[in-house]
């Protein structure tokens, strides 16, 4: 007799060798197998370290990403060694994020960004009537809500609700 743990309900799992593994948790019902199971091999600690190494064709565009979100780390950690409270930091974060009606991932280092404000396109931006539409796309005094990344502090800016809803207004139009 073999035993499986379910990963979803974490309740013992005894099967026969002979019927063969459960394709189903008993309890719980949902699948063993497939995509939302992951078998983990237990071996001597050589394997296992041979194992963690990427393949060169796993490397490529998400290596540059955990590249940046460790530079991310290393600041806050910076931040941390000149005298800032970490522990301070995250909790003050948490309690702008939870006040926020919208909190956006970083496109960078994929952590939340804070809501610093807004502003206007301004006098330099010049709209265009898209051929086929009656209306430019967005007003020249469209809003623009601005985000600040909490780990790589990058700054980022999305349209506000109104314009967001001015734009598929426009767009829509017959």
């Amino acid at each position: 007799m073999d035993t499986t743990i379910c990963p979803w309900c974490q309740t013992e799992i005894v099967w026969d060798e002979e019927l063969g593994p459960e394709e189903e948790c008993p309890y719980c019902h949902n699948e063993l197998k497939g995509y939302r199971t992951l078998n983990i091999a237990l071996g001597s600690d050589e394997e296992l370290e041979e194992e963690d190494e990427p393949e060169e064709e796993d490397l490529g565009i998400w290596e540059e990403d955990d590249e940046s979100h460790l530079n991310a780390i290393r600041r806050l950690e910076a931040f941390g060694a000149v005298g800032g409270d970490l522990l301070a930091y995250e909790s003050g974060v948490e309690k702008i994020l939870d006040h926020q009606e919208e909190v956006p991932e970083c496109p960078h280092c994929r952590e939340y960004m804070m809501y610093a404000g807004s502003r206007s396109l301004g006098p330099d931006y010049i709209p265009v009537v898209p051929e086929g539409l009656k209306a430019p796309l967005l007003k020249q005094a469209a809003k623009l809500n601005v985000y600040v990344c909490t780990a790589c502090f990058h700054v980022g800016s999305f349209l506000s609700e109104e314009d967001r809803n001015a734009l598929i207004r426009a767009v829509s139009q017959d």
